[in-house]
């Protein structure tokens, strides 16, 4: 038996891939949804676009007391006022059908218009003076991507409605501010569309993850998705890197960095490289012989093993290097 349901949900990869991460922040992030997932608290999960807050939505549903029922998704860029009065009755309808419902997810609640977030207000209102016991819990998520605090402030949203949805708040981070995650997400994406698409996974080369890692990926994870599975499609990773280079280079030029990129970001990312550099000068030397080189870099022949996983290196100069080891 699995003790924790979290550990089991996130040994999943195929149904959970946005989840993973051995960034600090994002593990904090997991211990918390383990935490909130057990209770009935709304849940207000904010993220740029693509970082993965449908994914973590859904995962605080599988971890609740609630993931025998329906998980119902309703996007708000389609929201008007009448759906929300119909969702009132139909959230209170005694049918054994419609009963099973008890976990909305509002995604993208940014967009309700005054109308519909007054309506959703008066349906929140109306289940809170409910009297105990007379409907089954219902669990409220929701999703944004814009700070809703500015919203709030500028009179844009209703403020009594966003403290009733902010029970908690699960605050996901970009995909710059995680790029250790890269490599780990590659693998997961690569592995995913060749089986989706029926094709061999193409060899990366090494360089390809220091064009990852120099990217400031606008679309987070689902931008390197989309990248990895034409990767796939095409069997051409080479044309990934180039039509992300001049996005790269114009950084580069301008001096610019992501006003969200920490010093501390900054650092981890000189450190990832500094680290492939080293690896892949050493491989070069010793002819791709991982037993020899292991010893040049003064670790274990097990960690080289790993940190040539998590750069990427090509399949054809794996098995180059193989037939040239001798035992240590």
């Amino acid at each position: 038996m699995i003790e924790s349901p979290m550990a089991e949900i996130l040994n999943e990869p195929v149904r959970s891939g946005f989840v993973y991460g051995t960034n600090s922040s994002v593990q904090t992030l997991n211990d918390m949804v383990g935490e909130i997932a057990a209770t009935a608290i709304p849940v207000l999960v904010t993220g740029e676009t693509g970082t993965g807050k449908d994914a973590y939505a859904r995962l605080l549903h599988r971890l609740s007391p609630l993931r025998d029922a329906n998980f119902h998704k309703i996007d708000c860029v389609a929201f008007d006022p009448g759906p929300i009065s119909s969702m009132l009755a139909f959230v209170r309808a005694k049918d054994s059908i419609n009963s099973r419902i008890r976990t909305f997810y509002l995604d993208n609640i940014q967009e309700l218009d005054p109308a519909s977030q007054r309506a959703l207000l008066s349906l929140l209102q109306n289940e809170e003076a409910s009297e105990f016991g007379e409907i089954a819990p219902i669990r409220y998520i929701s999703s944004t991507s814009v700070n809703l605090e500015r919203e709030v402030e500028s009179g844009r949203f209703r403020r009594e409605l966003y403290f009733r949805l902010n029970g908690t708040c699960l605050r996901l981070p970009s995909l710059r501010d995680r790029i250790e995650d890269i490599p780990a997400f590659t693998e997961f994406f690569l592995k995913k569309h060749s089986q989706v698409l029926k094709k061999s996974p193409p060899a990366l080369p090494a360089e390809l993850f220091a064009a990852f890692s120099s990217y400031s990926w606008p679309g987070n994870i689902r931008e390197l998705e989309n990248l990895v599975r034409q990767i796939v499609l095409f069997g051409d990773a080479r044309k990934a890197m180039r039509d992300i280079e001049p996005a790269i280079a114009s950084r580069s030029e301008m001096g610019v960095t992501h006003p969200s990129t920490s010093l501390k970001t900054a650092a981890r990312a000189a450190s990832v490289r500094a680290e492939r550099s080293l690896i892949l000068e050493a491989l070069e030397r010793t002819h791709w012989n991982r037993k020899r080189a292991a010893r040049e870099l003064q670790i274990s022949y097990k960690s080289l093993l790993y940190k040539i996983k998590q750069i990427g290196v090509s399949n054809e100069k794996q098995q180059e290097g193989r037939k040239t080891e001798v035992p240590l």
